[in-house]
């Protein structure tokens, strides 16, 4: 059996009917599932869904309510289990960053790698495999499952 971590970009396409990428990720969880395999949540991935969700639309965002943006946050909280915040994953999230020289933006995906070693999670489902090689990690596209 499979552990996936969802990342933020395919948690808002699958809450996002309009988006092109829709069908791709919400399919690709039914897949996922439907293998018996498990997914996951993790803090900073909700706190990110909540930042777009929120955002307005002028500035890449959907533009939703704050209570919009809650009730699907406490659907997706009684989806899929959400992993803690340990004081594990800020040595690992130093190494990482440490080890592979990571700067800028790309510190948060590094974030993201610290909890899934962490918790032991094999896989990462994200529409952003390539900015996920530098750490050898199972970043998985929804086209891939």
């Amino acid at each position: 059996m499979s552990r996936y971590l969802l990342d933020t970009n395919v948690l808002l396409r699958a809450a996002a009917p309009k988006s092109a990428h829709h069908t791709a990720a919400v399919e690709s969880i039914k897949r996922i599932l439907a293998r018996g395999d498990e997914m996951f949540l993790v803090p900073q991935v909700l706190v990110e869904f909540w930042s777009v969700a929120t955002r307005p639309v002028e500035v890449n965002g959907y533009g939703w309510p704050a209570k919009e943006a809650e009730a699907k946050v406490a659907e997706l909280l009684r989806q899929f289990p959400l992993l803690p915040e340990g004081p594990a994953v800020f040595p690992e999230w130093l190494r990482l960053v440490s080890r592979h020289g990571i700067i800028g933006k790309q510190v948060h995906d590094a974030r993201l790698i610290a909890q899934l070693n962490v918790h032991g999670v094999s896989h990462l489902l994200t529409f952003n495999v390539g900015d996920f090689q530098p750490y050898g990690t199972q970043a998985v596209s929804p086209e891939q499952v």
